[in-house]
C-alpha cells in the first residue's frame, strides 16, 4: 500500500511539473482563455487525454520488448535522468515572457490536439520516465500503475483547467513572480528525481 502511494505521489509531482511548466499546451490555454474565454481554454486543457493515449500505448509496446533486458532499461533510465535535468534547468531559466504566445482563432480543440501530437515532450516523458515507471509499478500491483497514471493526469489536466479559470478573471498569477517561483521550485524537484533515476538506471545495468 505504501509503495502504491509512492507511485501516486510521483505521478502527482510529474503532473504538477508538466501542468505548470511553460510549453505549447500551457501557452495555448493561456492565450485562448485571455482572448476567447475559459471555454476555449478548457478545450485546450483536456487535449492530453485525447492525444496521449496512443502515445502511451506506442511507447509501452516498444518498451515491452525490452523490459527483460535490464541493461537497456537501465540505459533508458539514465536517458530519462538527463531529460529530467534538462527540464529542471529549463524551469530554472524560465522567464514570464515565455508565456506570451499569439494564435489565430480557429477550432481550439483541434489546434490543441495538433500542438500536443507535435510536442516532443510527451514522447520523451513516456519513453524515458513514464514508461519505465509503469513497468516498475506493474511489478508491485496494477493498482500502483493506476495510482501513478491517475495522479499524473489529475494534476496535469486539473492544473490546466484551473489556470484557464484563473486567467479568465485575472492574468496576475500567471504573470507574477509567484508563478515563477513555483516553476523554479518544480525545476529543483525534477533535478532531484533525476538523481533517483540515475541510481535506478545504474542498478539495472549492474554498475551500482
Amino acid at each position: 500500500m505504501t509503495e502504491g502511494l509512492e507511485f501516486l505521489i510521483s505521478g502527482m509531482i510529474f503532473g504538477l511539473a508538466a501542468g505548470i511548466s511553460p510549453g505549447p499546451v500551457l501557452a495555448l490555454v493561456f492565450s485562448e482563455t485571455v482572448k476567447y474565454g475559459r471555454k476555449e481554454g478548457v478545450k485546450i486543457a483536456i487535449c492530453p487525454l485525447i492525444t496521449e493515449l496512443p502515445i502511451v500505448l506506442f511507447v509501452l509496446l516498444i518498451l515491452s520488448n525490452l523490459v527483460k533486458h535490464g541493461f537497456v532499461i537501465g540505459a533508458i533510465s539514465l536517458f530519462g535522468a538527463c531529460y529530467l535535468i534538462h527540464l529542471g534547468f529549463e524551469n530554472l531559466r524560465v522567464k514570464i515572457s515565455g508565456f506570451e504566445v499569439e494564435f489565430a482563432k480557429e477550432d481550439a480543440l483541434k489546434r490543441g490536439v495538433i500542438a500536443n501530437f507535435l510536442n516532443p515532450h510527451p514522447y520523451l516523458f513516456w519513453l524515458s520516465i513514464g514508461g519505465p515507471m509503469i513497468f516498475e509499478s506493474l511489478d508491485i500491483h496494477i493498482s500502483a500503475t493506476v495510482l501513478f497514471i491517475s495522479g499524473f493526469y489529475s494534476l496535469l489536466i486539473g492544473l490546466n483547467i484551473g489556470i484557464a479559470l484563473i486567467v479568465e478573471k485575472s492574468k496576475f498569477f500567471i504573470e507574477s513572480k509567484y508563478h515563477l517561483y513555483v516553476v523554479r521550485a518544480l525545476g529543483i524537484a525534477l533535478v532531484l528525481f533525476a538523481v533517483i533515476f540515475v541510481r535506478d538506471g545504474l542498478k539495472l545495468m549492474g554498475i551500482f
